[in-house]
């Protein structure tokens, strides 16, 4: 897993556990798993996955034996640096430090090493890149299809290019299934590259094709300024 995409992560959730949140996490699932927006399309859908949380919250803080009303967390239950909702914290969070304890608030060895596991579970391919730079041919573009699976990775780099996207250099190399990623910039024209697996393993995290760009990038950016200072 690389290190700007981990840094990447904490970043974008929690300026580095500088914000984990100050909402009870009791509190924050309750309420979304009893009082979800009755006018929200998937109210009820939710409703149940919050209810699940809640369980996983429960019996969680009953093995660890704290007390569950003193956990703090966002709005919508995530906790610690990395914003893992309950359910991830028993899935994914591991004691990377080896002190015997999980501490996702304090310990940045057990925050990275449990990021690092929910994208191994998220099937992170090593070596892989997050995407590649892709133009257009105009007299063959078919954009339609090439929307479709919105960021769900499905052509080949040959159905791909015959649908009128452009690629260059390693990723006409590519071996696995690529995605069109559109990103909107305002008044300004969109801009277009192609995800690969590792894009959308991003988007595991938060359904965002933007939310996964800024990952990407803000990890570079650090990886950069680093690379920059050190002797």
């Amino acid at each position: 897993m690389p290190a700007d995409i981990i840094v990447g992560i904490i970043g974008v959730e929690t300026i580095y556990g500088r914000d984990t949140g100050s909402f009870r996490v009791m509190d924050a699932l309750t309420t979304l798993a009893f009082d979800f927006p009755a006018n929200h399309p998937r109210a009820q859908e939710r409703s149940e996955y919050f209810k699940g949380e809640i369980e996983q919250f429960l019996t969680l803080q009953s093995r660890l034996g704290t007390n569950p009303f003193d956990a703090k967390g966002s709005y919508a239950g995530a906790m610690g640096m990395p914003q893992f909702m309950p359910s991830s914290r028993v899935k994914f969070a591991v004691d990377f430090d080896g002190d015997g304890t999980i501490d996702l608030w304090n310990s940045p060895a057990d925050v990275i090493g449990s990021v690092a596991s929910y994208f191994k579970a998220f099937n992170w391919q090593p070596g892989m890149p997050t995407h590649y730079p892709v133009s257009f041919d105009t007299s063959r573009l078919d954009m339609d299809a090439l929307m479709a699976p919105d960021i769900l990775p499905t052509f080949s780099v040959a159905s791909f290019t015959a649908k009128g996207a452009v690629l260059e250099g390693p990723a006409l190399q590519h071996q696995g299934p690529l995605a069109l990623i559109e990103l909107l910039n305002g008044p300004d024209a969109p801009s277009y590259v192609a995800g690969t697996e590792n894009f959308y393993a991003i988007t595991r995290y938060n359904w965002s094709s933007y939310y996964a760009m800024a990952v990407i990038e803000l990890g570079r950016e650090v990886a950069a300024r680093v690379k920059s200072v050190t002797p």
